[in-house]
């Protein structure tokens, strides 16, 4: 799998760490680099994965939000934060994210080399509960505060 990296000025501690983690895991980076102002890095590393030159995108600044915020502004991206092992795959395998968010001023190399791992380990479930769910994410996103959520329940589950 190809894998977008990204960086904000806060994130670049992390560097080596991530894209270590990536070729250790038996995918390939596509190191997109330093950016000054994080939402540059988030639209680089997005823009990667929206337009099929990546698989996933991993995107480190400070404190991971800003991040997340804002690749979750994009379509086709779902962007979690993963400060440990079990949030990285959970993050996959329940919600099919394709972006990992880091914070450099959060975790050390130790915990990223982890999280980055587990991610690109986990694959989605597509269990019909997850699947569901996914659908009224869907649907907020594109009828936002108008959605009905309740008539896509198909279980409780």
């Amino acid at each position: 799998m190809k894998v977008a990296c990204a960086f904000d000025h806060a994130g670049v501690p992390l560097k080596d760490a991530v894209l270590g983690a990536v070729t250790g895991s038996g995918h390939e980076p596509l190191d997109l680099g330093r950016y000054d102002d994080y939402p540059n890095a988030v639209l680089e590393a997005c823009a990667a994965v929206h337009e099929g030159r990546a698989d996933r995108a991993v995107i480190v600044c400070g404190s991971s939000a800003g991040v997340c915020i804002g690749a979750n502004k994009l379509p086709d991206i779902r962007a979690g934060v993963g400060h440990d092992h079990y949030t990285a795959a959970q993050c996959v395998t329940h919600d099919n994210c394709n972006v990992l968010c880091l914070g450099a001023r959060v975790i050390g190399e130790a915990i990223a080399t982890e999280g980055v791992t587990a991610f690109l380990g986990a694959e989605f479930s597509g269990e019909a509960r997850h699947v569901r769910r996914l659908s009224k994410i869907a649907a907020i996103e594109s009828d936002h505060f108008a959605a009905d959520l309740d008539s896509l329940d198909n279980d409780q589950a």
